[in-house]
């Protein structure tokens, strides 16, 4: 598989941004990307560790669907002018983003619902860890993924053979994964902001509506379900899917594939305060040898964007 180099992209027409926005994108653009990762992992686990408490009373299905339909609303509307400057070719790319990103969405939670939190993720975490080996050009990059997935597989120790439609789940959610990564460096290249983001979900919604909306009535009913399935989408998507979106505009492909490999260990963390969800000693065990796969890759020069005007 050939991907492209974030910030070796070739300079893309950009719309634009307001005062406001600009200024939030240059704290977002100057501040470390693994600061902004740390960020964006945890706001995501906490949306999961939500909406699996929501489980009891509504569908995941569901629970997903409205994921995407309050991130989609969130981002537009911290995204002034999402409208204008679209091309065909644009649009497209973020119908493919958010497409990919809804169903990605949609079987995680159908996965967590069956499995915990922590183990999910480190399943899910296949689909990047695909995408870092096809991009991968050094010994120490090489080395550095062999380790991580070493410590993935000890961490998502799961018995199959008592969670098969779960594993199943994740497995498609770890391929569409895999295709957020690929696809969100494109989109995020050629619009600024959350701009590309948000549209992108907006059409995603629409494509798992028929999975969700059936299902949808209790939430329809009760305020409090409602703020509940909408806060998974601010924490998970608007706020955490956001702030990847600039991170990608940063660094390579490879090196945010391997950043990923800290999100098992994230959501282990955030699964045993929130949810309960004990670690064993073998899951401590994959926790230390995703951090050493990640401590150990090589740094690639970041070399940024120029600010959109």
């Amino acid at each position: 598989m050939e991907c492209t180099y974030p910030n070796r992209l070739r300079q893309n027409r950009t719309v634009p941004e307001t005062t406001a926005s600009t200024n939030r994108s240059s704290i977002l653009n100057t501040a470390p990307p693994e600061a902004l990762f740390v960020l964006s992992a945890l706001s995501q686990y906490i949306g999961a560790a939500i909406a699996v408490t929501v489980f009891d009373e509504v569908e995941p299905q569901t629970v997903a669907w409205f994921r995407v339909i309050g991130a989609a609303i969130a981002l537009l509307a911290i995204s002034p002018g999402f409208h204008r400057g679209w091309t065909r070719r644009d649009l497209i790319g973020a119908a493919v983003f958010g497409t990919a990103t809804a169903l990605m969405n949609l079987f995680f939670y159908l996965g967590i619902a069956r499995i915990d939190l922590g183990k999910s993720v480190a399943i899910e975490f296949l689909g990047p860890i695909a995408v870092a080996a096809a991009t991968t050009r050094s010994m120490r990059n090489g080395v550095a993924l062999v380790v991580a997935v070493v410590g993935v597989i000890t961490l998502g120790g799961v018995e199959i053979g008592d969670n098969t439609l779960g594993v199943v789940f994740i497995l498609i959610s770890s391929a569409m994964w895999a295709a957020y990564i690929v696809f969100g460096s494109k989109v995020a290249q050629v619009r600024p902001g959350v701009a590309g983001l948000g549209v992108g979900l907006a059409i995603g919604s629409i494509v798992i509506a028929p999975a969700g909306a059936p299902w949808s009535g209790p939430v329809w009913v009760s305020p409090t379900l409602l703020l509940l399935c909408c806060a998974t989408g601010v924490f998970s998507n608007a706020i955490g899917y956001g702030i990847d979106q600039y991170v990608l505009r940063r660094i390579p492909i490879r090196r945010f594939s391997v950043l990923l490999a800290t999100l098992p260990v994230t959501a282990v963390f955030i699964g045993w305060v929130a949810l309960d969800q004990t670690p064993s000693s073998l899951d401590l065990a994959g926790i230390g040898l995703v951090l050493i796969g990640v401590a150990v890759q090589e740094r690639d020069e970041i070399v940024g964007l120029p600010e959109p005007g």
